[in-house]
């Protein structure tokens, strides 16, 4: 177990280029299978969930290797069968898109149940409705998830509510499926969009990806080739909010402006200096910021994975601030690490209503889950005094070298192995 040693107060300043976006990376990652044939992924961020779907491939069959500059190179044409019973899926949420990918190309996927963050409730059952009005029967024993097909037909499927792992596993699936399925109330996250690229460049046919509605019309066969991931919107949202806390100045490099609109529009409410050059962003401290309501919503409302760095901002600002989570139930566990550090915010239910604080001092924390644990070091940076944040594993899943990031930026911040 590793943790970082904050020495907080030091304002941000300077450059910072983003990494690819880790939510497409773990959906490119397994569509690979569907190719059946070699595909070299650039631009992946190097994060424990990256690693971990290497060594799920790896345990599959396929040939892979990732460079320390995240590519992956990865020849899936010898994996026979997606059965994977031993418990690597348990390591990360999105091993669930193993279902659409396996039942895509082989008709049959048996996997031990997905892990990932404890955030609330995240039920797969419209990707069984979804699977299922494929063709697909579903059957769950001793923990472990079992699909199979005799064969897959297209079919119009509506989404009963909005889930970005069902559009994608049920676009995956949709593939190879003889003639044409259209998804209603699709998700139009911009990962959901880069994994349409992706099987579109490998020969598949996908049109609509970032609307409601996706049609895609079955192929026999696809390809391999190359893709480059597209960067990773909840990254430099959070080095713009950190920008913000540290009453900083950086350029942030490497990101797909629309992609940032939400967050960008809210710093912008709140004072902060934000200017446009292509692919990067100068934001920047000019006056005294003022408390905003957020509320989190599907893309292209304000995104849930960034929801607790800017509660970390709003607690720093003078004024009363509302934060309603309407994606996930258990998004504030974080807070009580917060209150430690002399946050003023009570939680009721879904809602946390915050008063600001001059200052934050520092403390012992830790991380309850990835964006969490992004949140407290944001946190600890601004604090009074040198913080300890634990549990840094989490982080690790989803932020490619976070401290040196920062110390890059002027953060007094180290790692260390804790010896507990």
């Amino acid at each position: 177990m590793a943790k970082l040693i904050i020495e907080g107060g030091n304002r941000l300043q300077g450059k910072v280029n983003i990494s690819g976006f880790k939510n497409a990376a773990l959906a490119i990652i397994p569509a690979a299978i569907l190719t059946g044939s070699s595909c070299t992924i650039e631009n992946l961020p190097v994060i424990q969930d990256v690693l971990v779907y290497r060594d799920i491939l790896k345990k599959l069959g396929a040939d892979v290797e990732v460079t320390d500059d995240g590519i992956m190179n990865v020849d899936t044409s010898k994996i026979t069968e997606c059965n994977l019973p031993n418990g690597l899926t348990k390591k990360l949420r999105a091993s669930y898109y193993l279902l659409g990918a396996g039942l895509g190309r082989f008709k049959e996927v048996v996997i031990s149940y997905p892990g990932g963050c404890d955030i609330g409730v995240r039920p797969i059952d419209q990707h069984i409705k979804g699977l299922e009005a494929l063709g697909a029967k579903f059957s769950i024993e001793d923990n472990l998830l079992k699909v199979k097909a005799e064969k897959l037909v297209g079919n119009k499927i509506y989404l009963d509510v909005v889930s970005v792992g069902a559009t994608i596993n049920i676009m995956m699936a949709a593939i190879f499926a003889e003639g044409k399925t259209v998804i209603e109330n699709a998700a139009k996250e911009p990962h959901v969009v880069d994994t349409a690229n992706f099987l579109n460049a490998m020969g598949a046919h996908i049109r609509g990806a970032g609307t409601d509605v996706i049609r895609i019309t079955g192929v026999e066969e696809l390809h391999g080739g190359t893709y480059s991931v597209i960067p990773d919107q909840v990254e430099a949202g959070t080095y713009m909010i950190a920008a913000a806390v540290t009453k900083g100045d950086l350029i942030i490099n490497n990101i797909i402006p629309k992609h940032l609109e939400p967050i960008t529009a809210k710093l912008k409410e709140m004072g902060m200096g934000i200017e446009e050059y292509g692919d990067s962003f100068r934001v920047h401290y000019e006056n005294e910021l003022v408390p905003v309501n957020i509320k989190t919503l599907p893309y292209p409302g304000f995104p849930t994975d960034l929801q607790q760095p800017m509660t970390v901002l709003l607690s720093l600002v003078d004024g009363d601030s509302i934060v309603i989570e309407s994606i996930f139930e258990n998004r504030f566990k974080y807070i009580d690490e917060l209150v430690k550090m002399g946050a003023n915010i009570k939680v009721d239910g879904r809602k946390a209503v915050i008063k600001g604080v001059e200052s934050l001092n520092s403390a012992d924390v830790w991380a309850t889950d990835l964006r969490a644990g992004a949140a407290l070091i944001v946190a600890c940076l601004a604090a009074d005094g040198v913080s300890t944040v634990h549990d840094i594993y989490h982080v690790d899943r989803g932020y490619e070298f976070i401290e040196n990031k920062f110390m890059n930026l002027g953060a007094k911040i180290r790692r260390v192995e804790d010896e507990e």
